[in-house]
């Protein structure tokens, strides 16, 4: 297995971080034609117009829990740790994150957004686990 598949999974993440973006730029934008907002509502996010502030708070979503993520990757990467339970591994946590920012940006159920939260949470901590495993040469 060639250690630097485990770029793909960085760069899905990466290509969520900006759709989430256009997303964000599309809904401020809308709010603003529409008379919901004004330009200054997006000085303080306290004012920010609840049909974008969403948004805003799923991309900061995108720099909490996957920062582990990309540390976790290019760990994996410099020792020679990926292979394919990893990288299945590392799939499965963008899926969680995917599914996730799709829950928050459409519906905000908070029963399946924070399912979908605690499943990638645990697969990455999974990860984490046979990372340690790796590194003590155990696996």
């Amino acid at each position: 297995m060639h250690q630097t598949a485990i770029f793909w999974p960085m760069l899905a993440q990466v290509l969520l971080v900006y759709i989430v973006y256009l997303v964000m730029a599309k809904r401020r934008h809308g709010a603003v034609k529409s008379g919901e907002a004004r330009v200054s509502a997006y000085k303080v996010r306290t004012t920010e117009p609840a049909s974008s502030v969403t948004v805003a708070n799923n991309l900061i979503n995108q720099f909490e829990l996957p920062v582990l993520f990309h540390v976790l990757c290019l760990a994996l990467f410099v020792t020679n740790g990926v292979n394919y339970l990893t990288l299945v591994l590392m799939w499965l946590f963008v899926l969680t994150r995917y599914a996730h920012a799709f829950v928050h940006l459409t519906s905000n159920n908070l029963m399946h957004r924070s399912g979908m939260f605690f499943l990638g949470a645990g697969i990455l901590l999974v990860a984490w686990i046979w990372f340690a495993f790796h590194l003590l040469g155990v696996v």
